[in-house]
């Protein structure tokens, strides 16, 4: 069974606002998106993401537009790695997710996987990073920790570098409120 939802957040970190189209099954998300931001610069992005097994990144469609210029992104995992735009990208080997910049959907692959959302737990996780809204992939380590359960859902810490927040999230495992980034209106 697929539970399909619409999700939209006010982004404050790139002044704009995302809204994504959810399809949330046992065990597996898939989702389409639009973002449209005015920081480091105005863009509208799209995006269409798909997950296997156990909330896996397989594919991480992205097209970005600002300024006269259109940039694509094919980001894909499979059996054999993760490729780039058909390139392969040996230094993303251990990564099981990717993280779009400054969208709070791709928080939720790694909390559902492990349960954060509900019961304690410390993870960290190599992610397929892509900055937004140049479309550059770079491998960044992230560490998620459930900090409790609380009325509205669970707070989990959310770290990569010197970087960290708390986030609120639903019963789902769907962010709510990402301080510092987005928040779910």
């Amino acid at each position: 069974m697929t539970d399909e939802r619409v999700l939209t957040w006010q982004v404050t970190e790139s002044g704009g606002q995302e809204t994504s189209w959810v399809e949330l099954g046992q065990s597996r998300l898939s989702a389409r998106g639009e973002a449209l931001g005015t920081t480091p610069r105005s863009y509208r992005l799209t995006y269409e993401l798909e997950t296997a097994q156990d909330y896996v990144t397989t594919r991480l469609r992205v097209v970005a537009q600002g300024a006269g210029e259109t940039r694509r992104l094919d980001l894909r995992r499979t059996a054999d790695g993760w490729t780039v735009d058909g390139v392969p990208r040996p230094d993303l080997a251990e990564a099981l997710d990717c993280d779009l910049g400054l969208c709070p959907l791709t928080n939720t692959m790694p909390i559902l996987r492990h349960g954060l959302h509900e019961e304690a737990g410390r993870h960290r996780f190599l992610m397929a990073f892509v900055a937004v809204p140049e479309l550059v992939v770079e491998p960044s380590w992230q560490t998620y920790t459930h900090l409790g359960v609380e009325p509205d859902g669970a707070r989990v810490r959310y770290e990569s570098g010197d970087f960290r927040s708390d986030l609120l999230v639903d019963h789902e495992g769907l962010v709510l409120d990402y301080p510092q980034l987005a928040t779910r209106i």
